[in-house]
């Protein structure tokens, strides 16, 4: 028995911009319209759980394995036969996470290294029927429970945008104000029910 393919909706953007609050938010509203939603997630806390370094000690390996396992995970939420598939950092962000770290560290990586997982990177891209990127707002304060570095935050704003622009990767900017994330999560929803009706 096969399922139609779920809808994708990923999210991406610098730590604590509050990319799985949007989530949570927008699965809140698909259940509330009878959806089944699947939630995919927390790749950076399980890759430093097996040992590899997250944030601005980020390296290929860490970044392969993030983007690779954020794939494995989209697979197995649609075998199960969610009607959509919410991704908590879709792939382009762990990219912008490691370029950001290398700027951070003052390093370079080897271009093939670079290409080979930019190219890793964009075969995920049209799987998304939205992606919504969260944009750094310098005056919204940091959760006081999180001991952030504020250059590397910032970097990585930076990476997630320009990534995005780079490779003209349709998305919705996401800021911290109100009515922006409202009109996010209407776009999700108004798309998933037009989609459910098909």
């Amino acid at each position: 028995m096969t399922h139609q393919p779920p809808i994708r909706i990923g999210v991406l953007g610098t730590h604590s911009t509050g990319k799985t609050t949007l989530l949570k938010r927008i699965q809140m509203e698909l259940r509330g319209h009878g959806l089944t939603v699947a939630r995919t997630g927390r790749l950076a806390k399980r890759a430093a759980a097996i040992g590899l370094p997250k944030m601005e000690h980020h390296t290929a390996a860490s970044t392969e394995w993030i983007i690779t396992q954020g794939i494995a995970d989209d697979i197995a939420a649609a075998a199960q036969g969610a009607d959509v598939v919410l991704a908590d950092r879709a792939s382009f962000d762990a990219l912008a996470y490691y370029h950001a770290a290398l700027e951070y560290r003052g390093e370079h990586s080897h271009r093939l290294e670079r290409e080979r997982l930019r190219l890793l990177a964009s075969t995920q891209a049209p799987k998304y029927d939205l992606l919504l990127a969260t944009v750094l707002d310098p005056d919204v304060p940091v959760d006081q429970n999180h001991d952030y570095d504020h250059r590397y935050r910032v970097l990585v704003d930076r990476h997630v945008h320009s990534l995005l622009a780079d490779d003209a990767i349709p998305h919705q900017r996401v800021t911290s104000d109100h009515e922006c994330k409202i009109r996010a999560i209407e776009r999700a929803l108004q798309l998933c029910l037009r989609e459910a009706a098909v």
